[in-house]
């Protein structure tokens, strides 16, 4: 008889259960996470149909060894699928046993499994996106170390630019101060030059990949927003309509519905971080748009503001997107 297996991972170590057809448990054991820990739960992997495992940080890392052994893997959406409801005890066997037996049941909800050369693009970006975010929040220590000192700021348009830099350098303040002030723009100097790196290998990819190519043409996607959404998205077939991928991105409204009334609430914050943010960047530039679309953001942004109205641009990209990739 064919098993169904259910595996509750943790960095070290994971506890599996099997259980058959009928929902009646086969075996159950705790194995650690290491090559010899993998080995030795595929040995006992016997008639199994498919593995459930709960996306967590270690994931990719599990199932990359496990895919090419049994038959199927469920990767479990934790967020859309209720294992715990109604139980007053969790402990690793329970999740185990649980996941098992909802995988029998049929009552998971999977999310998609992104080949290595999309995990490989997803690290790229994410890391750009990360080294940025890092140099936004030095530069913002340095102005606010600046107004802590009562310093009146230069004549130059960009404090960050050669001759602000050169400024940095010589400006006057106290000991403790100047040592944390050159601290930081040490740390920026390192910074800015990973970020460099990055972009440079973000750029070389993206001029080669033909999806990205197919949505430069698309205002406000360039080179790093549009390697980042294709990383992000990973294959355009797996949504049906642009619709679903503006919810997987979660540029879509909260809607609650009951009888004959229906309310549209804020977008909700589940869906794809990274995505959600490249379309926001994007939809910065809509109301600069020469055609029907920049129209409609520029009326969206008087009516609504400018927040609002990005949320509602990125959503309206998707459509653009979704159509520019599937011709790709």
């Amino acid at each position: 008889m064919e098993h169904y297996i259910g595996v509750d991972l943790h960095q070290s170590f994971f506890q599996a259960c099997a259980v058959d057809a009928l929902g009646l448990r086969q075996w159950e054991d705790r194995f650690p996470t290491t090559a010899e820990g993998i080995e030795q739960f595929l040995a006992r992997c016997v008639d199994v149909r498919t593995v459930a495992v709960e996306a967590s940080g270690p994931t990719w890392h599990f199932v990359d060894q496990v895919v090419p052994c049994v038959p199927a893997v469920c990767i479990v959406d934790p967020a859309r699928t209720r294992l715990k409801a109604g139980y007053v005890a969790k402990t690793d066997r329970l999740d185990a046993r649980r996941l098992a037996d909802a995988l029998r049941r049929d009552s998971v909800v999977s999310i998609y499994y992104p080949p290595v050369a999309v995990r490989e693009l997803r690290e790229l970006c994410r890391y750009r996106g990360s080294l940025v975010r890092i140099r936004v929040r030095l530069k913002q220590r340095i102005h606010a170390l600046l107004a802590r000192q009562g310093v009146e700021m230069p004549a130059v348009s960009d404090l960050f630019g050669q001759a602000g830099r050169r400024w940095l350098a010589a400006v006057a303040l106290s000991a403790r101060a100047a040592q944390a002030m050159e601290g930081l723009r040490a740390l920026l100097e390192a910074v800015d030059g990973q970020v460099a790196v990055a972009e440079r290998e973000v750029e070389a990819i993206a001029g080669r990949d033909p999806v990205v190519q197919r949505l430069l043409p698309i205002p406000g996607i360039g080179p790093t927003l549009g390697l980042t959404i294709r990383a992000e998205v990973g294959e355009i077939a797996r949504f049906p309509t642009a619709a679903h991928l503006a919810s997987y991105a979660g540029v879509v409204p909260r809607v609650s519905q009951s009888g004959g009334s229906c309310r549209h609430g804020r977008v909700g914050k589940r869906g794809a971080p990274w995505l959600r943010w490249a379309l926001i960047q994007a939809a910065v530039h809509g109301p600069g748009r020469q055609d029907r679309h920049g129209r409609w953001a520029r009326r969206l942004a008087l009516k609504k503001g400018a927040v609002k109205a990005r949320t509602a641009i990125a959503r309206a990209l998707c459509e653009e997107i979704y159509t520019a990739w599937r011709m790709a």
